[in-house]
């Protein structure tokens, strides 16, 4: 589309909202936030919104997805990176979510967030979470699975833990020393995944 809205194509209206709500919803949480405030704040009407979102769910479920797909980006870039040892993808992966943790404004894992304001499992943003969160597990699981003939999958989840009480704690207590107690955790995990067999 490349109509006018608001002073810019309708694309660009789309990113505004999008971006304002992703500010919001992040910052105040979701069920706080209106769509009048999210347009007076992108500077679009409501009738624009409503071209490109069918309502407030869908303005939710595309700044979850939106997150989604940045975070699936960066860990599958880690992934996929040349060079680097299997236990150092993980360690990468770790290393990035400590730099979301450091930054400012960090408020906690935005799926965490959203999915304690939607405890339903059957709701589209509940879904949407879950859907993320094995993503997450499956390619972290990979990742370890790499690093030693053992299963896996308790190692993975061990990860999946350490990671969500960091995002949980980060934004509670200092960043500095949930980041070193993270990495330290994930240090154990990996040390666990080599350790030899006892004879």
């Amino acid at each position: 589309m490349s109509g006018s809205t608001e002073g810019g194509s309708t694309s660009e209206a789309r990113s505004r909202l999008l971006n304002k709500a992703t500010e919001i919803f992040y910052s105040e949480g979701i069920h706080s936030v209106g769509i009048d405030r999210i347009t007076s704040e992108a500077q679009v009407t409501r009738a624009t919104l409503y071209r490109h979102f069918s309502g407030k769910e869908s303005l939710i479920l595309a700044y979850l997805d939106q997150a989604d797909r940045a975070i699936r980006g960066q860990v599958d870039a880690i992934a996929r990176a040349g060079g680097r040892s299997p236990a150092d993808r993980v360690r990468d992966v770790a290393r990035s979510i400590v730099e979301g943790i450091r930054s400012p404004g960090f408020r906690g894992c935005a799926f965490l967030n959203a999915v304690a304001e939607y405890p339903d499992r059957d709701h589209p943003v509940h879904r949407a979470v879950l859907a993320h969160r094995q993503w997450f597990l499956d390619t972290v699981t990979d990742l370890l699975a790499q690093t030693g003939d053992a299963p896996a999958e308790a190692a993975g989840r061990q990860f999946v833990m350490l990671r969500d009480g960091a995002m949980a704690a980060g934004c509670l207590f200092d960043p500095q020393l949930i980041s070193e107690t993270f990495l330290d955790g994930v240090e154990g995990i990996l040390r666990a995944r080599t350790a030899p067999e006892p004879a």
